[in-house]
């Protein structure tokens, strides 16, 4: 029998082949080739350590009334100067940023849950039960999502908790549509198949194959309900209807300092303004490049 020498190889040594790329790998080579969504990382990051370690470093009264320093300009003492009760605003706004991205990571990870559960069983049930369960999910799409925090929020005053649940429960219709489409071409495959003729239950078919073979569908949509609950936190808050002082967050801080504004307070407005965009974007930025990275027909 006759041994096939591959090329710079030397008589009497075997070939190894190398090992195959995993795909989760080449995944994250291909997230780290995308320059916006690296970026976008390297702020959720920052904006992170910012709102949860950085009041352990900059630490300011938050409670208090201080007529003493009202509306203080940026200075050596107030990086960002005050707001107009007196509170430091760069100490806000790291207070500030922690609720809206609590708030916003929460529901939207609630959200991705909820969304997820609900189209996997819509696309693996099929049938009747697909339809009634879709035409649910078609119904609530029609309604506003901002429409619904408004009402809700007009007619109770929700906090944290509350939000989070009226955000998750708002905003879980789009994934389910994202899941469903997934399942719909996952259960016919070969091993879900397999799994049904021998005997394997339906629950077990979908939290062993068809969820885990999901993932990269449900990660991509759970970055995109994080960027949207943020952003409504920000509706609603600035419209007066979300979290009550002296709790706060970055829309709050818009709606106060919109009249000291025209004032020419120009920090009080501009730095909530600037994180929401900064923060939206980024977990957008992260959302398209995760998508990009599993999309297999792009790869090359």
């Amino acid at each position: 029998m006759s041994t096939v020498m591959q090329p710079g190889s030397t008589p009497g040594t075997a070939t190894t082949p190398e090992p195959a790329t995993s795909g989760t790998r080449l995944a994250v080579r291909r997230f780290l080739r995308n320059r916006l969504a690296v970026v976008g990382l390297g702020f959720v990051v920052f904006f992170v350590l910012f709102c949860f370690a950085g009041p352990l470093v900059y630490s300011t009264d938050q409670t208090h009334t201080l007529l003493q320093q009202v509306n203080l300009a940026p200075s050596g003492a107030h990086w960002l100067g005050t707001d107009a009760v007196g509170h430091d605003q760069l100490g806000r706004l790291m207070y500030g940023g922690k609720v809206s991205m609590t708030v916003g990571l929460a529901a939207g990870v609630l959200a991705t849950v909820i969304g997820t559960l609900w189209g996997a069983a819509a696309g693996y049930a099929g049938g009747w039960v697909d339809a009634v369960m879709m035409r649910i999910v078609d119904a609530g799409i029609a309604i506003p999502a901002l429409f619904i925090l408004l009402v809700v929020s007009a007619i109770t005053t929700p906090g944290l908790g509350g939000l989070v649940l009226i955000l998750g429960f708002v905003s879980w219709l789009v994934p389910s549509r994202l899941v469903r489409a997934e399942t719909l071409t996952l259960k016919n495959r070969d091993y879900v198949l397999t799994l049904r003729a021998i005997g394997g239950t339906h629950s077990r078919a979908i939290t062993r194959h068809i969820l885990p073979n999901s993932v990269s569908t449900i990660v991509v949509a759970a970055t995109f309900q994080i960027a949207d609950a943020i952003l409504l936190v920000a509706y609603v808050s600035y419209l007066g209807l979300g979290v009550q002082p002296p709790s706060t967050d970055w829309g709050g801080m818009l709606s106060a300092g919109l009249t000291a504004a025209y004032s020419g307070y120009w920090w009080l407005i501009l730095p909530p303004g600037l994180a929401i965009i900064l923060v939206v974007w980024a977990f957008n930025a992260i959302g398209d490049g995760l998508r990009d990275a599993f999309d297999v027909r792009g790869r090359g």
